[in-house]
């Protein structure tokens, strides 16, 4: 008796060694660039899926989208990381009144997105249902919320930017998240058309790094490591 009461206990610990092992350790892809305002930097990541940084007149916005086939309304890290139509770690930008300077400062942003198609469509779904009109249908918030909690988090790291600082005051939005500016790597640039409200970010340097779940097939150039999950 005394013995199978031994084995099932060691039975146990290796299944709780198990269990910590597979909840600590985690597969991460990395990928490093440098983009110039109003240049785009485009890199695929694997499984059919692409990073983009889009430029737009304020800055960039981060897309994750595929590969190939036409482009979606919504993209894989949009609908992955609310809040929507607001304040968003996907623009880096002087939208919504952040300076230059706020935008650089909010460092490093985390974001989540749907690392396979299928994922994609059932957040898809769940996201018209939310944003149904006249309002969203009972439970609908819940369920998206949900969704999205399962689905891989990523980390945009500024490493190095030159700018054009703002010369309005810091808004409460950019004082609360725009925290790094100081710790940040950063050269100040002046600017030929004189000093602006928000600024200008002239040039980033960056790191990306993405959780990868099990069955994503990375691409060659994405650096992967196993480390402690939530930890870059």
């Amino acid at each position: 008796m005394r013995g199978r009461a031994v084995a099932a206990c060691f039975c146990l610990l290796l299944l709780a060694a198990d269990r910590l092992h597979a909840v600590q350790q985690c597969r991460t892809g990395m990928l490093e660039g440098e983009v110039r305002a109003g240049q785009p930097f485009q890199r695929e990541i694997g499984s059919g899926l692409e990073v983009l940084l889009e430029p737009l007149p304020s800055g960039w916005i981060l897309r994750v989208l595929p590969t190939s086939g036409a482009r979606p309304p919504h993209d894989y890290a949009e609908l992955a990381t609310p809040p929507y139509h607001s304040v968003s770690p996907l623009l880096i930008s002087t939208d919504f009144s952040f300076r230059a300077q706020d935008a650089v400062g909010w460092t490093p942003r985390r974001f989540r997105f749907a690392a396979f198609r299928p994922s994609f469509d059932r957040l898809k779904a769940a996201y018209d249902r939310y944003e149904a009109k006249p309002g969203p249908a009972p439970g609908a918030e819940q369920a998206l919320a949900a969704l999205v909690a399962g689905l891989p988090e990523g980390t945009f790291q500024i490493v190095d930017a030159r700018l054009v600082p703002g010369t309005a005051d810091q808004a409460g939005t950019a004082a609360t998240l725009a925290t790094h500016f100081t710790t940040t790597a950063h050269t100040i640039e002046s600017s030929t058309a004189g000093p602006t409200p928000l600024g200008r970010i002239n040039w980033l340097r960056f790191r990306i790094f993405l959780q990868l779940p099990a069955g994503f097939m990375p691409a060659t150039q994405l650096k992967t490591r196993l480390q402690l999950c939530g930890q870059q």
